[in-house]
């Protein structure tokens, strides 16, 4: 297989950050329980998380072929081993905030060049799509280890036992780093203009297309959608079915494993349906989901839970709506990214992390406000309002794609 070494490198590394970026939901959990903070302060590690990556992909995506991919793929995975050991030292909830500010920083670094390097080893929209599709399905795997992970480090007996976890992820990273400096590859000649200044110009630029504001339009309501579920779905299990946080954390990693289902799913669906179709079936059959699954959740009873198998059958329900919505975000990417020449796919993978990275820690923030203010029964239903404008989004984005060919030199 041609570039078998990069792509192997390129899912290795998405599957590290998967585990450190997506533990967030878990250290919010543990900072409730150990830190004195409430809910309102903790989805604040949403904030040390995301507005990192949304300014250092907008500093640095327009000029980072110039950087070159692999050196910021290096940097990125030693500045989060690092981070990872002074959190286990330092054990509070703001070496917690430096943990994420440094993953989230390092994040930017591997996504843009991630999403760059696809489009290098790839020739066609059809390979861009499975591959991308691919690796964002194996990111989410990576995210339903973490449910394991951090549970397999709990001691009732020691509070401070899960940060232990922290050493092994160092040790991920640290592997994924030697992986990726003996892999030699090719990062191509092509950068977005004439010097930085014309770099940035062009990142701008692409604002400036109806398309393109559209589609990152979309980008942002999805992912609120998702961080804002994926983050405070352990707490929602812990204070509405009264599981223990063990049993929490691990019932979370459904709704990862589906949306790892979904995106790879959706890589072979894809070759056969309009990417339209399928997303407008997604959205709406995750609405109905919210509107009738979620309540048979709050309102099933539990007797003694000692262990995931303990739960009733609706307890698993809900997080299966990561089916439906996993595959707004690769198929959406990947349709854009494949439609422009390949000297601006880093400037727009900075345009997409940037509003990803925004609409993460609004979902996150909203509900976790949500949460505090009216409760964890009714918090998760604010999603309809995304997904209702998502639904409008893409049927614009439809339109606009079906009126003209739109290129962008």
């Amino acid at each position: 297989m041609k570039n078998v070494g990069i792509k192997i490198s390129l899912f290795v590394n998405y599957f590290v950050f998967a585990i450190l970026l997506n533990s967030v939901g878990i250290v919010i959990l543990k900072s409730l329980e150990n830190y004195g903070v409430d809910e309102v302060q903790a989805s604040a590690l949403e904030w040390f998380k995301d507005i990192p990556i949304a300014i250092v992909s907008f500093v640095i995506a327009s000029f980072l072929p110039r950087i070159g991919y692999k050196k910021a793929m290096l940097t990125g995975l030693l500045l989060s081993m690092f981070a990872c050991i002074f959190m286990y030292f330092g054990n509070s909830f703001w070496t917690a905030k430096i943990l994420f500010a440094s993953v989230g920083v390092s994040f930017a670094l591997i996504k843009v060049s991630v999403y760059s390097v696809i489009g290098l080893v790839t020739n066609t929209t059809k390979e861009h799509n499975s591959l991308m599709s691919s690796i964002e399905g194996f990111f989410m795997i990576g995210i339903a280890l973490a449910y394991f992970l951090f549970p397999a480090f709990n001691s009732n007996s020691n509070p401070d036992a899960w940060l232990r976890v922290y050493w092994l992820l160092a040790g991920l990273a640290f592997l994924s780093f030697l992986l990726l400096y003996f892999t030699k590859f090719d990062e191509g000649n092509e950068i977005p203009g004439i010097n930085l200044l014309d770099d940035v110009k062009q990142m701008a630029m692409l604002c400036t297309k109806m398309l393109i504001l559209i589609f990152v339009c979309s980008a942002f309501l999805f992912v609120m959608v998702e961080q804002g579920i994926m983050t405070w779905l352990p707490t929602f299990y812990k204070r509405v079915l009264q599981l223990p946080p063990n049993v929490s954390i691990m019932m979370a990693s459904i709704f990862a494993l589906s949306l790892a289902i979904g995106r790879i799913g959706a890589g072979i669906v894809s070759k056969y349906i309009s990417w339209f179709y399928i997303l407008s079936f997604c959205i709406v059959i995750a609405m109905l989901m919210v509107i009738f699954i979620l309540p048979k959740t709050i309102e099933a009873e539990v007797g003694v839970i000692n262990s995931i198998t303990d739960i009733p059958l609706i307890g698993y329900a809900f997080p299966i709506v990561g089916i439906f919505i996993a595959p707004i975000y690769p198929l959406l990417n990947s349709s854009v990214l494949s439609a422009l020449p390949k000297k601006l796919h880093s400037p727009m993978t900075g345009l997409i992390v940037v509003f990803s990275a925004l609409g993460g820690t609004s979902g996150s923030t909203i509900v976790g406000w949500l949460f505090k203010n009216y409760g964890a029964e009714s918090a998760f239903y604010y999603t309809l309002i995304p997904m209702t404008l998502l639904l409008i989004s893409i049927l614009i984005l439809y339109r606009l794609t079906n009126q003209s060919k739109y290129v962008i030199n």
